[in-house]
């Protein structure tokens, strides 16, 4: 598939999503088998952790068709990074959605401020460029979508193999939103 047609699987996998018409497809004991030779998965999804906001439910697919890395405001830390390294570079995957989400506590509790404890402080700085550039009074949605830009942007400069693969047109990495309560994902 080229890259517009995987963003178009992924919106035509929401509307699906959205308009409760999920195929379920690929999610049986065949498929299982097939994966036991290897995966290629169309898409790289890093998302929050958040336990309402489900890529593969959301895209409506099915078992090796995304690679999922999700951490708490889907920041892009060493880890996340180096997991979406390992699918650029050695699975091909060609795009990468950076997918934040309505009212997320991550994003909430880094605007809050205050001392969260040494773990949860460091992967909260990771949502300070996006307070700052959104400025200190903005909605939390607003930077929330402000965190999944910056943070699309920011895969290219802390990775040299995604760097490169987008530079050369190998990957498109494209910043997202879910909406909560219908599901829908805007890309943004």
């Amino acid at each position: 598939m080229t890259k517009d047609e995987v963003l178009n699987r992924l919106k035509e996998g929401n509307e699906r999503f959205t308009t409760d018409k999920k195929e379920g497809k690929l999610q049986d004991k065949s498929r299982r088998e097939e994966l036991t030779q290897g995966q290629s998965p169309y898409a790289i999804v890093l998302s929050c952790a958040d336990s309402r906001v489900v890529p593969e439910l959301a895209f409506d697919s099915g078992l090796g068709e995304l690679f999922t890395v999700r951490v708490a405001g889907n920041v892009a830390n060493s880890s996340s990074i180096a997991s979406m390294e390992y699918a650029v570079a050695h699975l091909g995957t060609q795009i990468i959605v950076v997918m934040g989400h309505e009212s997320c506590g991550a994003v909430t509790a880094a605007m809050s401020g205050g001392d969260n404890g040494y773990n949860l402080n460091h992967l909260l700085s990771h949502i300070a460029p996006a307070i700052s550039a959104s400025g200190k009074d903005a909605p939390v949605n607003d930077v929330v979508k402000k965190n999944a830009q910056l943070t699309a942007e920011e895969l290219k400069t802390r990775s040299t193999i995604i760097k490169e693969a987008a530079e050369s047109g190998k990957v498109k990495i494209v910043p997202a939103y879910y909406n909560l309560g219908s599901g829908k994902v805007d890309f943004l």
